[in-house]
């Protein structure tokens, strides 16, 4: 009776400590949100919109296009990379193979790495040693390797959750492996696919150490072999003038709206991939 009564007890306490927690996120989450919507909005104004840049509009234009292409193409290079990688791991792979565990070790710790040693590791790489200079290129390029893990990782363990029973039938109605494979199994992972493209899609848009090293900050819409800031570079720049702290502000608003829209659409995606 008493063992019950402390199981009733500790039940409770653990539920009440749930519940702390996830009104304590939700209410760091919403006031750090209004803030800066709050003191983003005040000063939101069509010239923040102007095609070019200039010291009087402090036009954010250019920097919303070049994070869109920077986002583009960093997912061009690693996604197939990540997904088809994680395809070996977990389908093809030996599971008691060295190698492959040291990948996913290797992998694990790429994750984790800050981001300041990919920017340093992109300007000795690809603006000194192979001589792109300080360029949009450089950049994509840098990000793209520091996405790559994170694509693997989770792409892996997507797959990984997909049924075993899944694959037996399959291969009982005579489908091959392949098939199997790109018929069956990404379709039922891909929810656990995109949960990974979007975290990289937000560490992409909210980079701006990696970026600052490798693909400059100039204020116009960048080249492949031009320098150009992302809209993270850009509130840094503004904000760090100390003249332009309002729009930063807003900047930081359009930012997190940028986010809020790709999550969205990469929910919908996912959900009518997964029904199709």
């Amino acid at each position: 009776m008493k063992k019950s009564k402390r199981v009733d007890y500790l039940s409770i306490c653990l539920s009440w400590l749930l519940k702390i927690s996830i009104f304590s996120v939700l209410f760091v989450f919403f006031i750090l949100i209004g803030f800066i919507c709050y003191k983003g909005i005040m000063y939101l104004s069509w010239d923040l919109f102007e095609w070019e840049y200039t010291s009087t509009n402090v036009s954010m234009m250019p920097a919303i296009i070049n994070t869109i292409n920077m986002v583009l193409l960093s997912l061009v290079l690693a996604l197939p990379l990540g997904i088809f990688g994680a395809i070996f791991l977990s389908e093809y792979g030996n599971k008691k193979s060295k190698i492959l565990n040291l990948v996913r070790i290797a992998s694990d710790t790429l994750v984790g790495i800050p981001s300041i040693v990919y920017g340093l590791f992109g300007y000795l790489a690809f603006v000194i040693y192979f001589g792109f200079r300080t360029s949009f290129l450089a950049g994509v390029l840098t990000l793209s390797i520091m996405i790559l893990p994170l694509i693997l990782r989770s792409s892996e363990e997507a797959l990984k959750g997909v049924p075993m029973s899944f694959r037996e039938a399959s291969f009982a109605l005579g489908a091959d492996k392949l098939r199997v494979i790109f018929a069956i199994i990404i379709p039922a992972a891909i929810p656990g696919i995109l949960a990974g493209v979007i975290l990289s899609i937000g560490r992409i848009v909210g980079e701006s150490a990696a970026l600052l090293y490798t693909s400059g900050s100039v204020a116009k819409v960048a080249g492949i072999m031009e320098s150009g800031r992302t809209l993270s570079l850009h509130m840094y720049a503004i904000s760090s003038e100390g003249q332009h702290i309002n729009q930063a502000y807003s900047t930081a608003m359009v930012l997190i709206l940028i986010v809020l829209v790709i999550n969205a659409l990469s929910n919908l995606i996912a959900k009518k991939l997964t029904k199709g």
